[in-house]
């Protein structure tokens, strides 16, 4: 297997003599595999090794299990260990995706190349979890390589190599308990989809690893045929080739903000594109919002905020967009657009600030979780007035009132938010 790894470390010259290599080492077969590879090739390679671990705390005793494992490998061998850790918690993506950010942020801050264990079985099963989403040419590249200070080396590694590789040396290693779960979708595919076609083709994982090594260069050479740091005016983007449309709006969108664009947030560019509305605009993910301005594809910077604005009560301001009121409440609300709170002094209205956070019937979260939940434009944000006064946050225009402030009583008020014409 070694030679296998040292051939495709060359082809893709991915490291160089006096480079630091870091294996990123969960204690799993794979990783395992990779250490020891490395370890067998330093010399030949001329490079430092060195070895990482994140410990996600999501397994409990079984999550210390496997640092105190990896400790004792990279011990044994004399092998320099990072070690870090995070308490990782489910994002919009899901439990899978937020352990793999949180574990690529702790690798990114190490200093020297970061081989991940990443295998020819990983990145078949990486591009049927592509089809099944959709995708592209880009995206049926795979797994990439070589990824700034990510090396991939073992791409062309099949699992049963590595199992092999580690009875040949004696070596042990851990199970994942999650690994056996079908809740993530590429443990189903792993489990159910890949042993099927195996049945076909014993060399579907390897197959399927090169031919997405194959796409991806292809892919990289199309991408070399158009200017991808200016994107054409929307005249020009009608007339062109689908194929190359495509390109120029996928690119604009990765420089954007839009991290992986997939078919369907560049179809969504297309029909800005198309659209017969000169202003249309659209939100993409990571809080993106693309406009189209008349003949160009714009990015919607966020609008500067509004200062702080004393709420007369009784009494009203005028906003751009909206008519803020306040009175002594009738009845007790508790809507997005009024709610009942009994003040603490006088009543003020701004813009959002770093930190701001409420509390409402699912817990309290940060402004920011909220407006990006709720998908509000990061344009717009600024412009979503915030009520406080002496003890804080009250609620929160398009949100609602801050649980910790909802009251009635006698001193009790009603706050209440209108839209208006800008011209009023």
């Amino acid at each position: 297997m070694q030679n296998k790894l040292l051939k495709f470390i060359r082809q893709e010259d991915m490291v160089q003599p006096g480079d630091t290599v870091i294996c990123a080492v969960s204690g799993g077969a794979d990783s395992v595999a990779l250490l020891f590879a490395f370890y067998l090739l330093k010399e030949k390679l001329g490079i430092r090794l060195e070895a990482a671990h994140f410990n996600h705390h999501l397994r409990g005793e079984e999550s210390d299990r496997d640092e105190a494992f990896v400790s004792a490998l990279c011990d044994r061998y004399d092998i320099p260990l990072h070690i870090g850790g995070g308490q990782v918690t489910a994002g919009k993506k899901g439990l899978e995706a937020a352990a793999r950010d949180a574990r690529y942020a702790f690798l990114r801050t190490l200093n020297g190349k970061v081989a991940t264990a990443h295998t020819a079985d990983d990145n078949a099963e990486t591009i049927l979890m592509r089809l099944i989403r959709g995708t592209g040419l880009k995206g049926l590249g795979g797994i990439i390589p070589v990824q700034g200070q990510i090396i991939r080396p073992m791409l062309r590694i099949t699992r049963q190599e590595v199992e092999g590789f580690l009875e040949e040396w004696c070596l042990s290693h851990i199970e994942d308990s999650s690994n056996k779960s079908d809740d993530f979708l590429r443990n189903r595919i792993r489990h159910h989809v890949m042993p099927l076609l195996a049945a076909e083709n014993p060399k579907i994982a390897e197959n399927l690893s090169q031919m997405a090594l194959r796409l991806r260069q292809e892919e990289e050479f199309l991408s070399l045929q158009l200017d991808s740091t200016t994107l054409p005016t929307v005249e020009s983007l009608k007339t062109m080739p689908k194929a190359l449309r495509s390109r120029y709006l996928a690119a604009f969108l990765e420089r954007s903000g839009v991290r992986e664009p997939e078919d369907a947030h560049i179809a969504q560019a297309e029909a800005l594109v198309f659209s017969e509305k000169p202003s249309a605009r659209a939100a993409f993910p990571s809080g993106v919002t693309i406009a189209r301005n008349y003949d160009r594809l714009e990015v919607l910077t966020e609008q500067e905020g509004f200062e702080k604005t004393a709420l007369p009560c009784p009494g009203e301001v005028l906003l751009p967009g909206l008519r803020v009121t306040c009175a002594p409440a009738k009845e007790v609300c508790n809507a997005p657009d009024a709610f009942t709170v009994v003040p603490q002094g006088a009543l003020y209205l701004r813009s959002r600030q770093s930190g701001d956070a409420l509390r409402l019937s699912g817990g309290s979260k940060s402004l920011k979780k909220l407006f990006i939940d709720r998908k509000i434009p990061a344009a717009l944000r600024s412009q979503i007035p915030v009520v406080f006064d002496e003890g804080g946050i009250l609620g929160v225009y398009s949100i609602g009132v801050n649980l910790d402030r909802f009251a009635a009583g006698g001193d009790a008020v009603t706050i209440r938010f209108e839209k208006r014409d800008k011209g009023e």
